[in-house]
């Protein structure tokens, strides 16, 4: 073997197929890209789900349902479980943390209680929200129920205090007895007025009539004089 002889093995390397050279390279002259268009050039990307014009699967589809954006997603833990899990651990209070460090929620979860399971411990649960059974159960084993910021509609009504009646009665007392006193006062008042308008206009009939008496004698002169 010489300089000159070196070659590679025999199937070592290979040909590249030299595509789009015309008819006569025998692999075509558009390079199995058809004639023209979006795809014979560089640069084009299909999107997803696109079909060439017609309209896609996905338009073609009907929508269903609705997704609420303020919705507020809870994890819910039920009782049967936290009950199992206060007799291994011996845990008497359940709050947020607890939740988590027993893996039974995560750090930022809402965590709403049910009433699946029983429940025969005193336990004191504080929890974002709680089903009215819930509620129930825990307070008739003698625990103690105490709802976060979200509380259930049932557990703040009970803790709404009673509406007192008393102080409405005085109000309406008030109303009575005071529009009577100034009531009094501005007939009295009135009173007076007309009756010092009706003094002051004596004198001025007195004087209209000495005017009209005047008049008449002086008329009576007049008329035995032209006679």
């Amino acid at each position: 073997m010489e300089l000159h002889n070196l070659k590679p093995a025999q199937g070592a390397t290979k040909k590249s197929k030299r595509i789009g050279r015309g008819q006569g390279s025998g692999y075509g002259g558009t390079s199995t890209k058809g004639h023209k268009g979006a795809q014979s050039r560089s640069g084009y990307s299909k999107k997803i789900g696109h079909e060439g014009g017609q309209q896609p699967l996905q338009r073609r589809v009907p929508k269903f349902g609705f997704k609420n954006p303020f919705r507020v997603e809870y994890q819910a833990i039920n009782l049967g479980k936290i009950e199992e899990v206060a007799k291994e651990k011996k845990i008497k209070a359940f709050d947020q943390k607890v939740f988590v460090e027993l893996g039974l929620a995560h750090k930022n979860d809402n965590i709403k209680v049910l009433a699946d399971g029983e429940l025969t411990q005193k336990l004191d649960i504080t929890a974002h929200k709680f089903s009215k059974k819930a509620v129930e159960m825990i307070e008739k084993a003698g625990g103690k129920a105490t709802a976060l910021n979200g509380a259930s509609e049932e557990v703040v009504e009970e803790k709404k205090p009673a509406k007192k009646a008393a102080p409405k009665a005085k109000t309406e007392e008030v109303k009575e007895t005071t529009p009577a006193e100034p009531a009094a006062a501005d007939k009295e008042s009135k009173a007076e007025t007309k009756a010092t308008e009706a003094k002051k206009e004596e004198p001025k009939a007195e004087a209209k009539k000495e005017e009209s008496e005047n008049k008449t004698e002086e008329s009576d002169k007049k008329d035995g004089d032209t006679e």
